[in-house]
């Protein structure tokens, strides 16, 4: 069988194609089972995020068209799909899938949210009764070696968006941000993000200043916060350790003076600013004044460079695990095929043993001495059970072929043992 990764992501669609190619979570329920009815698959997954739609598939015989499927499966012109669908088989489907798992191949660098997705996706399938072998055991090795990446590599340890960053430059300031209380102005996706980060970081309390408070309310609802109006900031400025602001303001929503005033309400208590909008929110003399931590986006975006740089080392290092963590598959793979072998080897062994345990237990019933029994068992067993690799090694040996007779010697013989005897007789 064969391993097959077909989809499309961030590098080969557009932003408005990924969102008609999304499975929600019950549309991948279905599409599972329509996976299952093509030809050729045996055991398959569907990964849906917003950045990717990917199908990992053990392939039997011919291949089947994905295009087709997954167009028909979105009500979408196959011709659309094509030129966007991209197709990696065997050992590059494996890297392909490893590369997915540890975040390599993400919009963001090393980005750990797809490993959760990626064991979402496993475990839907494998409820859907499309994983039971060797996908599975596919799976497993790929967790293995993100999981490796994780902690063996920086990949994940640098922050490379801005909310991020600006959370992790108030933990700079404040060695507990349980004990802080944070206070965002704005409402749009940047603030959503940063709120979601603090409070990922159990921030003590999250307050959103908006121009627009329904707005704030329904974002502070979200993150276990409070919202407010804009003209609420000067008295909650008291009581904010974490400022962090980007509206869309043509001019700066919060001055010098408004927080010099809070700064003496603080008795001077340090506060952390964060001006992530362009055009700026706060004036810059904001950061001239004492006990007062003012880092703009140009801030932000040299930290967040030199964190992609230590992100890229982290990705070789990767790399490297992920080649290692290819060779080991294929190695258990191999392994795998010997355990036919083993078993059918075992069976013979075990039909001969009893043939020979019943004939000797039958000569003991009817009085014949144990030892000689028991001689006449082992002398016989012996001879069965060597007779048949004893007539292949005769025929390799009449062949002339020495390599398939040095593999046999390797195999049948215990050389230690030989080497033992070997050093006793000398």
């Amino acid at each position: 069988m064969n391993l097959i990764a077909v989809g499309v992501n961030h590098t080969t669609a557009d932003v408005e194609l990924r969102e008609q190619l999304a499975f929600s979570a019950a549309q991948a329920d279905d599409a599972l089972v329509a996976l299952r009815a093509l030809p050729g698959i045996r055991e398959a997954a569907l990964l849906s995020t917003c950045n990717r739609t990917e199908v990992y598939c053990l392939i039997e015989g011919e291949t089947p068209d994905f295009g087709e499927w997954l167009a028909h499966a979105r009500r979408m012109p196959v011709e659309t799909l094509r030129r966007v669908l991209y197709t990696h088989r065997d050992e590059k489907a494996l890297e392909h899938i490893m590369r997915v798992a540890g975040g390599l191949d993400s919009m963001v660098l090393g980005e750990p949210q797809i490993l959760g997705q990626l064991r979402e996706a496993y475990a839907r399938a494998h409820e859907a009764g499309l994983i039971n072998g060797e996908l599975g055991r596919v799976f497993q090795d790929v967790f293995s070696v993100a999981k490796r990446i994780r902690t063996e590599t920086g990949i994940g340890a640098n922050p490379v968006s801005v909310a991020y960053a600006a959370v992790s430059f108030a933990r700079h300031i404040f060695a507990d941000l349980k004990q802080s209380r944070a206070l965002l102005i704005g409402a749009g996706e940047m603030i959503e993000l940063v709120a979601r980060h603090l409070e990922e970081q159990q921030v003590h309390e999250i307050v959103i200043a908006n121009r627009t408070q329904a707005r704030a309310d329904d974002l502070a609802a979200q993150v276990g916060g409070r919202g407010i109006g804009l003209e609420e900031l000067p008295v909650a400025l008291e009581h904010a350790d974490i400022l962090i602001s980007c509206t869309a303001s043509p001019l700066p929503v919060l001055g010098k003076g408004t927080v010099e005033r809070a700064l003496k309400r603080r008795r001077h208590r340090p506060m952390f600013m964060v001006d992530i909008a362009v055009p700026r929110d706060i004036e810059p003399e904001v950061g001239e004044l004492d006990d007062v931590y003012l880092y703009t986006v140009d801030h932000l975006q040299e930290a967040i460079q030199e964190n992609v740089r230590a992100r890229q080392e982290a990705a070789e290092q990767a790399g490297a695990l992920i080649d290692e963590a290819i060779r080991r598959h294929h190695r258990t793979r191999r392994e795998q095929r010997a355990v036919g072998v083993l078993r059918d080897y075992r069976r013979q062994g075990t039909e001969l043993a009893d043939q020979e345990l019943q004939r000797a237990l039958a000569q003991l019933e009817k009085g014949g001495d144990p030892e000689e029994v028991l001689r006449r068992f082992k002398h016989s067993l012996v001879n069965k059970w060597l007779h048949q690799p004893s007539v292949g090694l005769r025929r390799l040996a009449a062949e002339g072929r020495a390599e398939a007779l040095a593999m046999a010697r390797e195999i049948l013989l215990d050389q230690d043992h030989l080497d033992d005897q070997q050093s006793d007789q000398e």
